[in-house]
């Protein structure tokens, strides 16, 4: 089982904060931190987040969001064995050759630790923003994911498609072992087939008490039926059970979340901050305004107790 710490740059933003939280995280055995992506907030906007019962972003307007990939930089660089990943990146909002050279830039320089979650992004007011249409973002992801891949794979690269074309292009260097590993983020029916062809991870709900083994199960399946080994695509979500303070043996709710086919266990980074888990619920609200005075002994401690005992 992997450990990973989620929402990393929205709670530790600046360059200090991500290598020292960086850092803390390798030491304690995490194996990954993940970040989260929105290249503007609306300040008013109509778009529901599917993501909370409220239907609105945790935050406000003035949360501290750095872009994922040059936080990732700054950990990955801060680090020697840790991870990094999307956890998402919104794909259609992006130039996917452009990103494709970013991507295998950092996973070369890295020495292959970089990962990325993808979504099709569900806020219509930022692609607005940004000039990107919001329709038919999801046929423009697979292209996307598709050309990316053609462009790592090899020199004199060609792609066809609808939405991006290219013919006889080389993008160097590339990723160190040959793609960039691709998790598809959501837990819709769409985002399972999305996963299932084309993903090598499934990232679906995190936070929540949903059952998600019906989901995975549905994308096995899939899977299955697009000539594909399930084994090979590995599950990340969360673990509510593992989190400190939660009143629950973690040891024994990451067991059970393992029993449904999780390869990766995220935990919120606002967990392992003072305040315990009521405090840091309420902080996560807010992606702010943390105490992270006790951060490398709370890591250090649910790292003794449950990474180096399952992980």
């Amino acid at each position: 089982m992997k450990f990973a710490l989620h929402f990393s740059n929205s709670n530790f933003s600046d360059g200090a904060g991500a290598r020292r939280l960086a850092r803390a995280a390798e030491a304690a055995g995490f194996e990954s931190l993940v970040v989260i992506e929105h290249v503007v907030w609306p300040t008013h906007y109509e778009s529901i987040y599917p993501y909370s019962p409220t239907g609105r972003l945790p935050g406000g307007p003035e949360t501290r969001l750095p872009d994922p990939l040059i936080w990732m930089a700054f950990a990955l660089a801060a680090t020697e064995r840790l991870k990094c990943m999307t956890g998402i990146l919104i794909l259609p909002q992006r130039n996917p050759v452009v990103l494709a050279k970013e991507l295998a830039t950092l996973d070369d320089m890295s020495g292959g630790r970089l990962e990325l979650g993808i979504g099709v992004g569900w806020l219509k007011e930022e692609f607005k923003a940004l000039g990107v249409p919001f329709e038919k973002r999801g046929a423009r992801t697979d292209e996307y994911m598709e050309a990316m891949r053609a462009l790592w794979a090899k020199d004199d690269a060609s792609y066809d498609g609808k939405f991006v074309s290219f013919k006889g292009m080389s993008c160097n260097p590339k990723p160190v072992k040959g793609r960039v590993p691709i998790h598809i983020g959501g837990h819709s029916e769409a985002a399972a087939r999305r996963a299932a062809r084309y993903g090598d991870g499934f990232f679906p709900a995190t936070g929540s008490q949903v059952d998600i083994r019906p989901v995975i199960e549905h994308m096995h399946k899939l899977a299955a039926e697009n000539g594909r080994d399930p084994r090979e695509i590995e599950i990340t979500t969360g673990c509510p059970g593992a989190i400190p303070g939660s009143g629950v043996d973690p040891l024994q709710a990451v067991a059970e979340t393992a029993a449904k086919g999780v390869g990766r266990v995220v935990l919120p980074v606002t967990a392992f901050m003072s305040g315990g888990p009521s405090g840091a619920t309420q902080h996560a609200r807010t992606f702010g305004g943390l105490d992270a005075s006790n951060l490398e002994e709370r890591l250090m401690e649910f790292g003794e107790k449950v990474i180096r005992r399952i992980g």
